[in-house]
């Protein structure tokens, strides 16, 4: 069976901790909203009102007859059916938990350059955004990553991952934040990497997985861009 999965085509934005996922585990989808038509079907899917399970938004998540929405929620399904989740269940809830507390900084990540509202162009909230990045850089980014520095250091038998001897969704996306800031923040990163070396080396270690690696240098790995969650503004980064 190969997985479907609908998300914006010109972005990385949430679905690329799904694709992250799906490339680690091997697992054959397909990018619908990349394909010819795609983007048609993702929207016929979202207006679907005889749905009795309706998604709010991309990303969602194609299995069969199921259709999962919301990222955390799909790398949950996805964890534990491929092997990105402890066997455990206290393991698989504190990988959730992990997951959860990422969504939390993605969102104030993409908020650092739209503060205001979405719907506004950063040009018309610039000013707030250079207040917004400041506190980001400062305090949050430091708050966040020394909590995830603080799990990886709280059992040196994990191998150098956040929940055991072994890779999960949580790890791939850890990566991609770690490799979004490096864009977006190229300055403040440089930094931020001296305070957490743990952090950094799990990043490295996610990058060098055969399959990571392979999806990386592929067509299929869509650029970072001015209109994802991760944008490089130099007036923000310091």
């Amino acid at each position: 069976m190969a997985y479907e999965l609908f998300y914006w085509p010109n972005i990385q934005g949430r679905g690329e901790y799904v694709r992250l996922a799906l490339e680690d585990a091997g697992e054959a989808y397909v990018d619908v909203a990349r394909e010819k038509g795609g983007m048609k079907r993702m929207t016929a899917l979202l207006d679907d009102a005889k749905l009795a399970q309706p998604p709010f938004a991309p990303p969602f998540l194609r299995a069969g007859r199921r259709l999962i929405a919301q990222t955390a929620n799909i790398l949950l399904f996805l964890g534990e059916r491929h092997g990105l989740a402890p066997r455990d269940e206290a393991g698989r809830c504190f990988t959730h938990q992990l997951q959860l507390t990422i969504a939390d900084l993605v969102v104030e990540i993409h908020d650092s350059h739209h503060p205001i509202a979405s719907g506004l162009y950063y040009e018309d909230q610039e000013s707030e955004a250079k207040r917004r990045a400041e506190d980001l850089r400062r305090n949050r980014l430091p708050k966040f990553l020394g909590y995830f520095e603080r799990v990886l250091a709280s059992n040196p038998r994990k191998g150098g991952w956040l929940t055991g001897a072994r890779a999960t969704y949580a790890d791939l996306s850890l990566f991609q934040i770690v490799t979004g800031l490096r864009y977006a923040f190229p300055t403040a990163s440089k930094r931020l990497a001296r305070k957490h070396p743990r952090v950094i080396e799990l990043h490295d270690r996610v990058a060098a997985r055969p399959r990571i690696a392979a999806y990386l240098a592929s067509p299929r790995r869509i650029a970072f861009n001015q209109e994802g969650i991760f944008r490089h503004y130099p007036e923000l980064d310091g």
